[in-house]
């Protein structure tokens, strides 16, 4: 006598799913200490696997100094756009008196607007910035404690970052074959496309991330110079770094760009690094962005910026870095395992989401 399976109604199989993201979602917070670093090692790991792959076969190299090597390239790397950066906030101190010279003149001059439009005279003006004063140096010794503090976390942070790095590569093909064994050899041809096509898509993303980024600053210094302001350089390379952080990084890019140059020129230059910043941010965010990057993840811009949103509230500024790579991550897996398809669908692209709907419609 055979027993009839029964389906689960929807409902029920909603509930699993809501109960299930709840304690993932709480498992994830708990584990940030971990699981950030973990995370950055794997997407430098993946980024660095062709450098390791070169030095091991072609030059022989072992294991474990190609792994290495490879990572004090990518410091190198990264230490040499830290120091493009450096230098030209150097030229920026140095013009440290004209830059508080012409932030005081801008200080009278809304001081004396405020007067006039609100009717607050100086007096009070000059009352409430001391008590705001007195009130930052009497925490002065918590803000240095505070500093000192984050620094040093930082720097543990990005250790156990490098440390990850190291260990991934040095242990990659260890940790495919446990993948392979958890899902038995019958799914191992689905384990290993799911591997390759994730190694593929996050190493053209970040690659493509950082060409954007090159063309992004390129395009702003450009833009500055033609405009004539003092730190065009410095200005195209902050908007250019900025712009790695999706939707809120041009903000911050925009802001600074205008108080630099309000310090330092007048306001049309305030105005023309606006509107410039403002054309910028179109031209990466309707041409650059869906050629160099979105094509590579195929990601929803809706599903996307949730993402960034719930990473953010996660994780923090780390959580709005790793939103699309996991999410890209979770697609690809998605596509794959059939009851799952759904979700992947849920998460592409508007273009896949058509073809898809046509070929189920049969329209031409």
């Amino acid at each position: 006598m055979s027993i009839k399976k029964v389906a689960a109604p929807f409902y029920e199989k909603l509930s699993l799913v809501l109960v299930g993201l709840i304690a993932l979602g709480y498992l994830v917070i708990l584990g940030k200490d971990l699981l950030d670093p973990l995370i950055f090692g794997f997407l430098f790991a993946i980024l660095l696997l062709p450098v390791c792959n070169y030095f091991e076969k072609k030059l022989h190299f072992h294991r474990s100094i190609a792994s290495i090597t490879a990572i004090v390239l990518l410091i190198v790397f990264i230490a040499g756009i830290l120091f493009l950066v450096g230098s030209q906030i150097s030229h920026l101190a140095d013009d440290w008196p004209m830059l508080r010279k012409q932030v005081g003149q801008s200080v009278e001059e809304i001081r004396e607007w405020v007067q006039g439009t609100f009717h607050v005279n100086m007096a009070k003006q000059m009352d409430y910035v001391h008590d705001a004063t007195n009130k930052l140096m009497s925490s002065g010794t918590d803000v240095v404690t505070t500093t000192l503090g984050a620094v040093s976390s930082l720097m543990l942070f990005y250790s156990f970052i490098l440390i990850f790095t190291f260990l991934i590569l040095l242990y990659r093909r260890l940790l495919l074959h446990f993948l392979v064994k958890v899902f038995s050899e019958d799914h191992s041809s689905v384990v290993y496309d799911i591997v390759a096509n994730i190694q593929t898509i996050l190493r053209k993303y970040i690659l493509g991330l950082l060409l954007e980024m090159l063309i992004v600053a390129t395009i702003a210094c450009t833009a500055f110079l033609l405009i004539g302001i003092k730190y065009a350089m410095l200005l195209g390379l902050i908007v250019g770094l900025f712009n790695i952080v999706p939707y809120i990084g041009i903000f911050t890019a925009l802001f600074l760009s205008s108080v630099i140059t309000f310090a330092t020129g007048n306001v049309g230059n305030v105005v023309a690094v606006i509107v410039s910043v403002i054309a910028i941010h179109a031209i990466d965010s309707n041409i650059l962005l869906p050629t160099i990057v979105g094509s590579k993840v195929r990601l929803n811009a809706l599903i996307s910026f949730l993402g960034i949103v719930i990473g953010e509230m996660i994780w923090g500024l780390s959580g709005m870095f790793l939103a699309i790579p996991v999410m890209a991550i979770l697609k690809i897996i998605f596509d794959r395992i059939e009851s799952m398809k759904p979700w992947g669908f849920l998460l592409g692209g508007d273009y896949e989401s058509k073809k898809r709907v046509q070929k189920a419609m049969k329209i031409e």
